[in-house]
């Protein structure tokens, strides 16, 4: 098995068995330091540093929010997971020479054109609608699919399923249909 690719980045399998001991040092971490098990995810997260943002402008909606008052606008391990997660892309990215302001990959463009701003566009529409459908769910990918399969939840291995399955879909309609 390559660790590197031949485009320099990382093998998958070693990705994904990182991120898998990285959920089990989490859970025991935060069971010995916290005193309760506290498993991977992120999109909480960005609620509570939506919270944090709009909290100086209109502090009174936030603190009458039923979801705020439920969820704790706070900065904890989870939230500091996110901020690293971003740190170490971007450091990685910079160290290997990827880091690029205005990139658009090949197959964006040639399904979309070279449009760094229908991009964003497209990545933002994404993200929103990604974080809405976690939000319904109570959970995004990576609390359903990594840490309730690592307690073998079913309802995880059926989310993991289906966001793989939808997302499979997805990627056909956006790069594949509509070509000629």
């Amino acid at each position: 098995m390559k660790l590197i690719m031949d485009d320099g980045g990382w093998s998958p399998y070693l990705a994904g068995a990182l991120v898998g001991v990285l959920a089990i040092v989490s859970a025991w971490a935060t069971t010995q330091w916290l005193g309760k098990t506290h498993y991977l995810g992120a999109s909480t997260t960005f609620v509570r540093a939506a919270g944090l943002l709009e909290q100086p402008i209109a502090a009174d909606h936030v603190a009458a929010n039923d979801y705020f008052t439920e969820t704790k606008i706070k900065i904890d391990w989870q939230f500091m997971l996110v901020l690293g997660i971003l740190l170490g892309a971007l450091i990685s990215s910079k160290m290997d020479g990827s880091f690029r302001i205005e990139h658009v990959p090949p197959t964006w463009e040639k399904r979309f054109g070279p449009s760094v701003g229908k991009r964003a566009a497209g990545a933002l529409f994404g993200g929103a609608v990604a974080m809405i459908g976690a939000r319904l769910a109570d959970g995004c990918p990576s609390g359903h699919g990594l840490s309730g399969m690592m307690q073998l939840s079913i309802s995880a291995f059926v989310a993991l399923g289906l966001f793989f399955g939808v997302g499979v879909v997805v990627a056909h309609f956006v790069y594949r249909g509509g070509q000629s």
